[in-house]
């Protein structure tokens, strides 16, 4: 049997603090062999990262690492600056979650990709640019040439990741650590890379370390799998050993908390007013920006954000809007609640159209519409106290409470979230995330508002904590009676949530309906890419799963296509697709934006039937 590509032996991580040493990794022994995958799983302070980050000599000035780790013979923890030189980037590659902070925005890529060529290989000019352009071309890049005179700002997210991957990869490692590679990405990005991954091993031989929170991700992609708690390893060993029979009471626990997209999830509970009028009813809603066209004097264009979007929400309903990044659905929640300017359409409440609304008339509403942000640490005021954040929309709209009435109802909402009173005059730096969205929660429902935008609510929180999270919210709307616009892009989530879901593309709906009928009967050519790119949880059907990506990427909402706007990565769209945009019409119990919905129901019932 041969050796290790690397050996790790008890790999150790501190960090010297003001407040006293920090250990961040124990006792960590490891193996991963030449061409094998293997995935490291763990919720953010695992420690998962830094002890990849200690194998390069990559910790902060105060972080030391021990143990032994022997990669070709050689133990990386004993090099010096030098000798890690040498096997960083030429023999060791790493990449990581977001390539804007780790490509430099001053140079092209073609110049960034070249500076490694040159530091491992001595390669210059023509030569490297050669190289470059291959190697962008091997990892699904097209118009390799102009890319390379292209700046990072100028690329999606997905090519940013590709030019990650392949100026990882230009000196053919033996190893390639891949640090939350798919985090930042939309679900049809993430499952072209991790498809990419799967090529270039089988292509280049190369062993992955693939670091992530996300189970799903590796449980197709993984040769074994190494479950990281506080610095620990608490379980090793093949995915179906980790998946269908895992020994550890930490794994159970993190593997109940992932919501399947394969299975449908509780309902959400009916609501109390079968058959009453609409909370919220948008008409023909609109969303565009002015955007400059010329770099001096040029004249306007506009940037459609949101076109021509029209539902209504129920009282205690939950409404789940799903898309990818840019799709509008942001954008369609702050429409909503008056946070931006409407363009045309109305959006009507409790009967009254907030676009006519003097501003005093639509301050005195908001007490009922409110809105839940993606980063809660970003929303929350860092220099006001728990307290006196949460208490903060009481004291606006019932000013008549004095401080301790203020306080109580504070303490009271705060237990409702599940937090302790007692921290009440903590800062928010002083809570974890989970615990920050939480008080963020509070700070929604302090007014007893009738409907809450729920904008990216979970994406940030690690798998427990969200499921927690999720568990609160539908608790409270039971309780309160609350209606949600649960906005996200992660579709296990939103099926886990939502009693209805609208699915966007370019600021359009393609596709809206029941959640169960939806998920499970898909008409529309872009829901069923969503959900053919989502990753399961599950090892056995991951490998075995067809999948039927999008090519290309999302357009520009600056020059969407004619006609309709997804017809450019529709592999069912014809030529008269471009002549006219489809209008959202009735099929069964879902409706549905596209020209085609029988004849692709039609050729996907004889596909499946040869």
């Amino acid at each position: 049997m041969s050796a290790p590509l690397l050996d790790v032996a008890g790999l150790g991580v501190r960090f010297d603090t003001h407040a006293g040493p920090v250990q961040a990794v124990r006792s960590l022994d490891f193996t991963v062999a030449a061409g094998e995958v293997l995935g490291v799983v763990g919720e953010s302070g695992s420690g998962k990262s830094q002890a990849m980050l200690a194998l390069l000599g990559l910790l902060a000035a105060n972080g030391r690492a021990s143990g032994r780790a022997l990669f070709e013979g050689q133990d990386l923890l004993a090099l010096d600056e030098a000798g890690l030189n040498r096997v960083r980037g030429s023999r060791i590659a790493m990449i990581f979650q977001d390539p804007m902070t780790s490509l430099n925005p001053y140079l092209s890529i073609g110049a960034q990709m070249a500076l490694v060529l040159h530091a491992h290989r001595g390669l210059r000019g023509r030569d490297a640019a050669r190289e470059c352009a291959a190697m962008l071309e091997s990892v699904g890049i097209q118009d390799a040439g102009r890319r390379l005179r292209q700046h990072p700002h100028e690329l999606s997210g997905g090519t940013r990741q590709r030019v990650m991957i392949a100026t990882a990869l230009l000196c053919r490692p033996a190893l390639l650590i891949a640090d939350e590679p798919t985090t930042a990405l939309d679900v049809t990005v993430q499952a072209q890379i991790l498809d990419l991954m799967r090529e270039l091993r089988g292509r280049f031989g190369t062993a992955i370390i693939l670091i992530t929170h996300d189970l799903a991700v590796v449980a197709g992609l993984a040769d074994r799998l190494l479950v990281m708690q506080q610095g620990e390893c608490r379980e090793a060993g093949s995915p179906e050993e980790i998946f269908y029979a895992p020994r550890e009471r930490y794994t159970r626990a993190l593997l109940a908390a992932v919501p399947r997209l394969d299975r449908a999830g509780p309902p959400p509970a009916p609501s109390r007013h079968p058959g009453a009028a609409p909370l919220l009813q948008a008409r023909g809603l609109r969303v565009r920006y002015p955007v400059a066209a010329g770099r001096f004097w040029g004249g306007r264009r506009f940037l459609q954000a949101v076109g021509e979007v029209s539902f209504e929400l129920a009282p205690g309903e939950v409404l789940g809007v799903v898309g990818e990044s840019g799709c509008g659905k942001s954008t369609l929640g702050r429409a909503v609640l008056q946070l931006v300017p409407v363009s045309a359409g109305s959006v009507s409440f409790l009967g009254r159209d907030l676009g006519s609304l003097a501003r005093a008339e639509l301050d005195a509403m908001r007490r009922d519409l409110q809105v839940v942000f993606q980063d809660p640490l970003a929303s929350l005021d860092p220099r006001m106290t728990v307290r006196d954040i949460v208490a903060e929309p009481l004291e606006t709209f019932e000013p008549g409470l004095d401080a301790a009435q203020c306080t109580n109802q504070v303490a009271e909402m705060l237990s409702r979230v599940g937090l302790d009173p007692s921290h009440m005059n903590r800062y928010p730096h002083q809570f974890s995330g989970g615990q920050c969205q939480r008080v963020a929660i509070a700070r929604a429902l302090i007014t007893r508002p009738r409907l809450i935008v729920c904008d990216e609510a979970v994406s940030a929180l690690d798998v427990s904590v969200r499921a927690q999270i999720l568990r609160l919210l539908l608790e409270l709307r039971r309780l309160l009676d609350l209606s949600l616009i649960f906005i996200g892009h992660d579709l296990a989530v939103i099926r886990q949530v939502s009693q209805r879901v609208m699915v966007m593309y370019l600021g359009r709906v393609m596709e809206t309906g029941p959640a169960g009928e939806l998920f499970d009967r898909p008409r529309h050519p872009y829901t069923r890419a969503l959900l053919a790119a989502a990753p399961l949880p599950d090892p056995r059907l991951e490998r075995s799963r067809q999948r039927a990506g999008l090519s290309g990427e999302v357009p520009s909402p600056l020059s969407p296509p004619s006609g309709c706007v997804f017809r450019t990565r529709c592999p069912y769209a014809v030529e008269a697709c471009a002549a006219q945009a489809p209008a959202l019409l009735r099929h069964g119990a879902a409706e549905v934006a596209c020209h085609r919905v029988e004849d692709i129901q039609e050729i996907i019932a004889k596909s499946v039937s040869c």
